[in-house]
């Protein structure tokens, strides 16, 4: 194992005991204190996971998760102080992959950061074996183009975030059939995702923003009531 964790957390004695706690694990580690220089440290070192702090100095979490999204995959694990769901959604909004509120135990959070790594790798195997790596879906004026990995819509580039362009492409992959929440919780996100199906509403009411001509009335993504989703050409 070396992978390397990026570790983004203001209070000294947690952050030291995050690093010393992961090194345990074999990953390798490195530190940041504030926001501008976890950017400077994601950049320079490109690690493979992120746990970020959400009330750090200078540069708060939200917006040092929304500055990397901009170019980089990388999977992160916010931290927040608070059991709040809007800390949450934002978190979400903005890129976080998962989220974990102190206090927390050392194993959870371990088992957290164990079980998305292996899901980025899981993802990057099936991606590996496709054997047709030119695919394009088109749904009229929709266009997702995963050799690319660009989605336009009337010709018209959409900007979409890394679990939001997942989650499309595999309605594409899945269109017409009936997609109950948790399997697709399960299949997008992972078996061991520690969050709920309201991940996935959230998420599809963000693509319905950006695909559908109304949103309050979709015609691509349709809701089944008590049940989950359907995807329509």
């Amino acid at each position: 194992m070396h992978e390397t964790i990026l570790v983004v957390e203001d209070e000294q004695t947690m952050r030291e005991t995050l690093a010393y706690n992961l090194e345990k694990q074999g990953y390798k580690i490195a530190v940041a204190g504030d926001g501008q220089t976890a950017i400077d440290q994601a950049r320079k070192i490109n690690p493979d996971l992120i746990i970020l702090d959400i009330m750090i100095p200078g540069i708060d979490g939200f917006d040092v998760c929304r500055t990397l999204r901009k170019d980089k995959v990388v999977p992160i694990i916010m931290l927040t102080a608070r059991d709040d769901e809007i800390d949450r959604v934002v978190g979400l909004e903005v890129g976080a992959d998962d989220y974990i509120t102190k206090p927390f135990s050392m194993r959870e959070l371990l088992a957290r950061v164990k079980a998305l790594l292996r899901r980025v790798q899981y993802t990057q195997d099936i991606k590996g074996k496709e054997q047709d790596p030119h695919i394009v879906h088109v749904f009229e004026n929709l266009i997702i183009n995963e050799t690319r990995r660009e989605v336009t819509l009337n010709r018209n580039p959409i900007e979409l975030k890394p679990k939001e362009y997942d989650l499309l492409v595999y309605f594409a992959m899945h269109k017409g059939r009936v997609l109950t929440r948790e399997k697709i919780l399960a299949d997008v996100w992972g078996w061991d995702f520690f969050g709920d199906s309201r991940t996935v509403d959230v998420h599809v009411r963000w693509l319905r923003e950006k695909i559908e001509a109304n949103p309050a009335n979709p015609t691509r993504i349709l809701t089944l009531r008590g049940t989950g989703y359907r995807f329509e050409e």
